[in-house]
């Protein structure tokens, strides 16, 4: 009898050792699988707001201002127009230049595209700049034909969520700046992952006064549109 209980006792304390083991290895490798998982989001998320960065920068070129919708920009990429300066020559050639000077002096009001007629009939020894409007889809992306712009609005993996985007202009130092600000909450951006791994790392980011998730641009000071991961 005492035999059998002692079996029985090596038994348990077998497959209790198997399942502590089994919930150690599970408690160690759950954190390494959200963190890889977390830097494969965030890396698809990251690239998706410098594509936004990149077409909010030159959406400002051309309107002046910010936009606060990314349909606007991807409507600004499909019919917009930028200008592009076209230079021809040096200023560093001074008999360029000097050769230059002496046409305007014969003809005053001639146009940049007269002398660029001239320099295309070869007159090569000239230096001036044209500036000439080209499609915006012509200008950014052109050479990532992958790219579908559409996928844009969204934060990746969150199941269709847009991306949090706000565009003012704000006055700094007497001066109005324009300014945008484009976000993906991790709430969002790790939809699926470990909840509780989610809400420390939400924690650990307020505890060091950064925002829960990725951010580009800001609308509270000037940051020169950096993203928070930079």
């Amino acid at each position: 009898m005492k035999k059998s209980v002692q079996i029985i006792l090596e038994v348990v304390l077998g497959i209790a050792i198997v399942v502590l083991a089994t919930l150690i290895v599970k408690s160690i490798n759950k954190p390494v699988a959200f963190n890889k998982q977390k830097a494969y989001r965030e890396s698809i998320a990251v690239q998706r707001l410098k594509d936004i960065r990149t077409l909010q920068v030159a959406y400002k070129t051309v309107n002046g201002k910010f936009t606060s919708t990314v349909d606007s920009l991807i409507n600004f990429y499909n019919t917009g127009n930028m200008s592009v300066v076209l230079q021809i020559g040096s200023q560093d050639d001074s008999v360029a230049v000097a050769h230059t000077q002496a046409i305007k002096r014969k003809n005053r009001k001639i146009t940049p595209t007269q002398l660029y007629d001239l320099y295309q009939k070869g007159d090569k020894n000239l230096v001036f700049a044209i500036e000439s409007k080209v499609p915006v889809r012509d200008t950014i992306f052109s050479d990532r034909p992958e790219l579908v712009l559409d996928s844009l609005k969204y934060i990746p993996f969150s199941g269709g969520e847009p991306v949090q985007m706000e565009a003012i202009v704000k006055t700094v130092s007497g001066v109005p700046v324009p300014l945008f600000e484009a976000r993906m909450p991790y709430k969002l951006l790790l939809k699926g992952l470990d909840n509780q791994l989610r809400i420390n790392l939400d924690a650990d980011q307020r505890a060091k006064n950064r925002y829960e998730g990725l951010q580009v641009g800001s609308v509270t000071a000037p940051n020169n549109n950096a993203g928070n991961w930079e």
